[in-house]
């Protein structure tokens, strides 16, 4: 077992989280990543109401009496979010921890904190972890470049991003983008990580709430399956590549292009309802990271944490033949 300052603090057998997911982080899923051992992140907004988020964190109790948390994303939207209604449901609901990522998360710490909630803040870049530790969170998740979903403007990997952020800040920092094995939990782990967190490895297991289809296309893809888009607008994405991806690069490289001319390519309840439900590899937009390019195999949440444990033991055991005396 390899104990860190974040498994210490936060109560968990091994240094890995499954951050939340869109579409993805839901019961089946965040309770046997719980069983695994690592820390899984429900996804509050795929829930469609806060009620219905209480709902879905009982049911994750019905399925682990092991510890997990709640994922609330702050972000402007078209339409306006309760987020004070889904922050008062994790506080109701004995969560131990919830992951904020998006927006400053300050104006719900003090609620979070008022109910024993440790808050994980997603960051990607050292600057705005800073802010969030000054804010009071218990620790960083720092997104390097290799990330699926919005890895920032700077584009900074985790072999740079992560130590930086470590010498930064005083409270455990988790590593975040591109991880998928135990070499990647070593490596982190070097760099100064107390962990390591993963999403797209997570997608690929028999529990992932998503079609077949995805996990099997995962598995296939390589490294460089991934595209970049929305630079353009400030909003830098890494998706999975596919003729959907390839034709929102084309138009938002037009001269004068703007987000409405991609914007029914782009819907995320498009790619959830096409893509992650129907398995229509073509049918929209998804979020894979470069990842990808270590997955080989669909398993059980149990087989990915236990091998890559495994795995990190035995090279962190070796590399202790390389110390000459």
């Amino acid at each position: 077992m390899l104990t860190t300052r974040f498994t210490e603090i936060f109560g968990i057998r091994h240094p890995i989280t499954c951050g939340g997911m869109t579409g993805v982080g839901t019961a089946e899923l965040i309770a046997a990543v719980a069983d695994a051992g690592a820390l899984g992140f429900l996804t509050a907004l795929t829930q469609p109401t806060p009620e219905a988020l209480r709902a879905e964190i009982e049911r994750t109790r019905e399925l682990t009496d092991a510890p997990f948390g709640v994922n609330l994303t702050i972000l402007p939207t078209i339409r306006p979010v309760p987020y004070d209604e889904y922050r008062q449901v994790i506080c109701e609901s004995g969560v131990g921890v919830v992951e904020t990522a998006g927006s400053n998360p300050a104006p719900h710490l003090a609620d979070f904190h008022r109910a024993d909630v440790k808050v994980v803040h997603k960051a990607t870049s050292v600057k705005h972890a800073l802010a969030a530790e000054r804010a009071g969170v218990d620790a960083i998740s720092i997104d390097g470049f290799e990330c699926a979903g919005h890895p920032g403007d700077d584009d900074l990997p985790g072999l740079v991003l992560i130590p930086t952020a470590v010498r930064a800040l005083s409270i455990p920092v988790i590593a975040s983008g591109g991880i998928a094995d135990g070499a990647g939990l070593v490596a982190a782990l070097a760099l100064g990580a107390g962990g390591v967190n993963m999403g797209t490895r997570f997608m690929a297991t028999v529990e992932a709430p998503i079609h077949d289809n995805v996990k099997q296309q995962i598995v296939r893809n390589s490294a460089l399956d991934t595209d970049i888009v929305f630079r353009e607008f400030r909003n830098t994405s890494r998706v999975a590549r596919n003729s959907v991806s390839q034709e929102i690069v084309r138009r938002t490289r037009l001269p004068g292009a703007t987000f409405d001319d991609v914007a029914e390519l782009a819907s995320g309840v498009r790619g959830r309802a096409e893509v992650l439900q129907k398995g229509e590899m073509e049918g929209g937009m998804w979020w894979a990271s470069q990842a990808q390019g270590l997955i080989d195999e669909v398993a059980t949440c149990a087989q990915v944490v236990d091998r890559i444990i495994a795995d990190a033991t035995q090279i962190i055991g070796s590399l202790r033949g390389l110390v000459v005396a």
